[in-house]
């Protein structure tokens, strides 16, 4: 059947994926073959000290990206879609969205890059004995009880950004269950919130004097293959402008970024993990067994279907790299040269691979807001040097690739070397990898292992929750997620994968040394730097 025909038939699957700076639109069949694309760029906003996005920015740009959609389909098959097999929707992970009963947003949307709950993420993790990251929605929720903020006791309903659109477009309050693993520690034997762990969570709000609990406020867990409603109406005229889109089309669970990046990877079994870059990054690993002790610089969260992983997120990641690339292309216009930004990115990333391994001790941080791995709460992007540095162009644009990876490489660190669990294969994928190889290199020496990336890395989430939606609709019937992932979608695609070279290991191992001990420089940038 023609591609035309499938979509004209809705044999298909849309994914929407919502992230920091780019919204984007993926249809795929059931195969997973990309017919179409559409996007909207977006950028977060630093308001009173929060980073954020105003709710009305997420509809407008849910008709932006899907009207971009429509327009790729309606050129390139001369047809205007009604209908699709499922849709998914996906956005970045954790954060705050609180509405009351009547679905009124009550605070400003607190998104992953907001670091201001530091003390109930450490009350929980020590009531828990596990780690509650910052960016947590219950830590966000708990701290804002702890501030006293008169919100709280309106508090209905509490969403990730994900989980929050699925809602408008459904009417259901449910969530998959990798993105609840980023508002609640999970039960991967039971698929649910952990029980004993919700029972003192409401404790705590019982005894703040609030009537709820956290089943309550909190959307129920889902699992990849489970039907989470259907597009109601409103939710179609709010996707499509022109009124075309019908109704009544199936949902899957609403994922997290990180389940979608392993979902598009394929890096569902034990000993093989995936890289996201983008404005954050973060690695993820499926373990064989639970780590031996808590670890605060390690995520433990899980796939689409509930297994358990370990992740290091980092809150920073290619921002500042994106920005000194924008600054040359300025270079570029002054001297009256025409380079696009692809050609920037390509031949800065290409060049850096030129440089010394340990990038000729030149030391970067793209601090644009805080780290939690490096337990360091604000954000200062900073460039320093020695006197003896090797300060040429490679080395600088090398520097950016590695700090770009800084933070996630101290969390696998930990995982690698002190919890000895084993990593036999690696996928990356996101914008980071568009660029041939290059990346690749840098990740494999970060990790020490070999990394594969596949053509559609560039695709990133918005292509893994096409596939989650491709499994709702057609998927099931070949078992497992996994198993319709190895059977159906994967056997085709092919990759490069890059072995770690031995020199680049070594430089990057350098690298972190100084990236450790810099870290004191950065702190003094928060202390000094408050205009």
């Amino acid at each position: 059947m023609s591609a035309k025909d499938l979509i004209t038939q809705g044999r298909t699957a849309l994914g929407i994926e919502f992230g920091s700076t780019r919204i984007k639109a993926v249809l795929v069949d059931y195969d997973g073959n990309v017919l179409a694309s559409g996007f909207h760029e977006w950028e977060n906003k630093l308001v009173n000290g929060v980073w954020t996005y105003d709710l009305a920015d997420v509809d407008a740009g849910l008709r932006s990206c899907y009207s971009s959609l429509r327009k790729d389909i309606e050129a390139k098959y001369s047809i205007t879609p009604a209908t699709f097999g499922a849709i998914g929707i996906s956005a970045m992970m954790h954060g705050y969205i609180a509405l009351d009963k009547d679905d009124k947003q009550l605070a400003p949307f607190q998104t992953w890059r907001n670091t201001n709950t530091t003390q109930a993420a450490d009350e929980l993790t020590e009531l828990f004995q596990f780690n509650i990251p910052l960016r947590w929605s219950a830590a966000h929720l708990y701290q804002r009880s702890l501030d006293g903020e008169p919100h709280v006791k309106d508090v209905a309903s509490v969403f990730t950004l994900a989980a929050y659109m699925h809602y408008k477009l459904t009417g259901q309050k449910v969530i998959g269950i990798g993105d609840a693993a980023g508002m609640f520690p999970i039960d991967s034997v039971k698929l649910d919130y952990d029980e004993g762990m919700v029972q003192k969570f409401d404790a705590l709000l019982k005894k703040a004097g609030y009537s709820y609990g956290l089943r309550d406020v909190f959307p129920k867990v889902l699992v990849a293959g489970d039907l989470a409603g259907n597009l109601t109406p409103e939710g179609a005229a709010l996707m499509d402008e022109t009124g075309t889109l019908k109704s009544g089309i199936p949902m899957c669970p609403p994922e997290g970024d990180a389940g979608t990046g392993m979902t598009a990877t394929n890096s569902v079994a034990p000993r093989t993990g995936n890289l996201s870059a983008g404005t954050s990054t973060f690695a993820m690993v499926v373990l064989e067994r639970q780590l031996s002790k808590l670890h605060r610089e390690i995520d433990m969260v899980t796939t689409p279907s509930g297994f358990p992983c370990a992740m290091s997120h980092a809150n920073n990641g290619t921002s500042d790299l994106n920005a000194w690339v924008s600054l040359f292309g300025e270079f570029c216009g002054l001297m009256g040269i025409q380079a696009s930004t692809g050609e920037l990115f390509g031949k800065l990333y290409t060049h850096a691979l030129t440089g010394d391994p340990d990038c000729g001790g030149l030391l970067a941080y793209g601090y644009y807001s805080g780290e939690n791995i490096t337990f360091i709460n604000e954000g200062r992007p900073l460039f320093a040097r020695m006197p003896g540095s090797k300060f040429n162009l490679a080395n600088f644009m090398r520097v950016n690739l590695y700090t770009s990876l800084g933070a996630v490489k101290l969390g696998m660190d930990i995982l690698l070397k002190d919890e000895g669990v084993k990593l036999e294969r690696m996928m990356g994928h996101g914008g980071l990898f568009k660029t041939p190889l290059v990346m690749q290199k840098v990740l494999a020496a970060a990790v020490n292992s070999p990394v594969s990336v596949m053509r559609t890395a560039s695709e990133g989430g918005a292509w893994g929750i096409a596939l989650l939606a491709a499994y709702l609709a057609d998927g099931r019937k070949d078992g497992k997620l996994e198993d319709y992932l190895n059977n159906r979608v994967f056997t085709s695609l092919t990759g490069d994968v890059v072995d770690p070279d031995p020199k680049d290991v070594e430089g990057f191992e350098t690298f972190t040394k100084h990236y450790v001990a810099g870290l004191e420089i950065e702190k003094a940038a928060i202390n000094s730097m408050d205009w």
